[in-house]
């Protein structure tokens, strides 16, 4: 049998030769796969616009990045001695993160006054967070947040410097006062699990606590 270049050569030479029913299997044949290509570039227009429009829509109701940073001041347990200290702290926040409620934050915190004989503890820490929503009250943001990082001691009258791992929950709230101003009330539950390490001191961890009361911006 010579090759078929196209459906009329075969058509031609099953016809020529009398096998009708080879003619009607091949032509069924070539028929079949340029529907089949039709059906699919149907199919692809229909879907195209679809697709389009879906990711239109996503892209539009999907949240805007969002880059706030704050300034504060923290009143904390410090969980040594009975000591209270307090000091400044700074953060960040980007949002969102992989959903639209998650961002993820970075703070800082240096409690440096009213420890007795030296003593201060400072922690830089970072985590994500998770924004809440509130249809009824739209300028109240509550948060809640997950942090680690790491956490210093400097002991009474210069006895030593300790660096420790540090675990963090908390949560608070943000008031809007405006388009770009937040206050900021926060809570936050630190374990320092193997914190103060000093040989002879039993105790097996430093979980210091305390509040921090400041204020955000919203630089974009």
């Amino acid at each position: 049998m010579p090759a078929c270049r196209t459906r009329q050569d075969c058509q031609h030479f099953f016809i020529k030769t009398g096998s009708r029913g080879g003619a009607f299997a091949l032509t069924r044949g070539f028929g079949g796969s340029i529907l089949l290509q039709r059906l699919l570039i149907v199919v692809a227009l229909f879907i195209a616009p679809i697709l389009a429009s879906a990711q239109t829509k996503y892209s539009a109701e999907r949240a805007p990045v969002v880059f706030t940073i704050g300034g504060a001041y923290s009143f904390f347990d410090a969980a040594y001695g009975g000591y209270k200290v307090m000091g400044a702290a700074a953060y960040t926040d980007l949002s969102p993160l992989v959903w639209d409620h998650v961002a993820v934050e970075g703070e800082g915190r240096w409690l440096m006054l009213n420890g007795p004989n030296g003593f201060s503890e400072y922690n830089y820490l970072a985590g994500p967070v998770y924004h809440f929503t509130i249809s009824e009250h739209r300028r109240f943001h509550p948060y809640a947040k997950g942090l680690i990082g790491v956490g210093i001691v400097e002991f009474p009258n210069h006895l030593a410097v300790g660096r420790y791992f540090v675990v963090a929950p908390g949560g608070g709230l943000d008031y809007a006062l405006d388009s770009r101003w937040r206050f900021r009330a926060d809570y936050e539950y630190q374990i320092w699990p193997q914190a103060p390490g000093i040989p002879g001191d039993t105790q097996a961890a430093m979980k210091p606590d305390g509040v921090t009361i400041g204020f955000t911006y919203r630089m974009f």
